[in-house]
């Protein structure tokens, strides 16, 4: 996820820098702007880049990976072993790891001490807020933001908690914004919606891929090629996604308007209402939560 995260800054960065650059096709957060190079000056504006590894491997690949993106990309700072060093030259931190994890990373020798009155975002599922605060300093200002994979081709979904109180609190809400609108969309929630976010937007790529494959499946079956079929249903579902979003229309709008009286629209989606196909999602995004409370908890002996 952090990897998803910072290619999808480094894309919107690069993306409004071009001569070529073209708008998204919609503007995601209403009230926000995704970044721009046009005032190098603003504080609230990404410049330097640091991706911490504890491997030398992991270190080797995110080089590969960064380096021949050019531009921006080869300017990332990949450090192997080094959180310290890179907390200490950083003013937001975003800490991206297992959330069995966290304690280990945040109780390092020093590392204490070099979050002082910064900025920590944590994107791990299930570690709370009391939980990161207790390990940091009183004046380290910890919030949690739930972003999802699509962040990396800057179609995410981002939820971050509520900002806690400081001197710097809109300077803070505008670093936020300016990362995760910038892959995204982006929204405020308080950290009680955290577990149902992870479920649907942090776990539903998943779940919207497997419906995807089902819906190319059964093209397949009645004739279609794979990769026609692999098409049909990928574009069907973002356009019907796209038409919820953009217009506002509600689903059940969407679905009655292609419903027409005897047609093949009605016999399909009583097949689906006789596969349970509606309870079983909404029973998926339950599941899904009650285990993302689990995540990042102690184990109960």
């Amino acid at each position: 996820m952090g990897i998803a995260v910072i290619s999808g800054v480094l894309a919107s960065l690069e993306s409004t820098s071009s001569p070529h650059h073209t708008a998204k096709w919609e503007s995601h957060t209403p009230g926000t702007l995704t970044p721009t190079v046009q005032f190098p000056s603003d504080e609230s504006l990404p410049s330097r880049f640091l991706a911490c590894v504890s491997r030398e491997e992991s270190g080797k690949r995110l080089r590969e990976l960064f380096l021949p993106l050019g531009g921006l990309g080869s300017s990332v700072e990949v450090l192997v072993g080094e959180n310290v060093r890179a907390v200490r030259e950083a003013d937001v931190v975003i800490l991206c790891c297992k959330p069995q994890l966290a304690q280990s990373i945040l109780t390092e020798p020093g590392l204490k001490e070099a979050l002082d009155g910064k900025l920590l975002i944590s994107i791990l599922a299930g570690v709370t807020i009391a939980q990161l605060t207790a390990l940091v300093t009183p004046a380290t200002k910890v919030i949690r933001a739930m972003p999802n994979t699509p962040c990396r081709i800057r179609e995410g979904m981002t939820v971050v908690s509520t900002l806690p109180q400081s001197d710097s609190l809109e300077l803070d809400r505008s670093i936020i914004l300016k990362i995760f609108s910038s892959i995204g969309r982006c929204r405020f929630l308080d950290e009680k919606h955290f577990d149902a976010c992870t479920a649907l937007s942090g776990s539903g790529p998943a779940f919207a891929c497997v419906v995807l494959e089902a819906m190319a499946d059964g093209g397949v079956m009645m004739g279609l090629p794979r990769a026609e079929a692999l098409e049909l249903a990928a574009q069907t579902l973002q356009g019907a996604a796209r038409m919820t979003l953009q217009a506002g229309t509600h689903p059940a709008q969407l679905k009655d308007a292609v419903t027409t009286p005897g047609g093949c629209t009605i016999a399909g989606l009583l097949a689906l209402e006789d596969g349970r196909v509606r309870s079983t999602i909404a029973r998926a995004i339950q599941i899904a939560t009650e285990r993302a409370s689990e995540l990042g908890q102690p184990s109960k002996k």
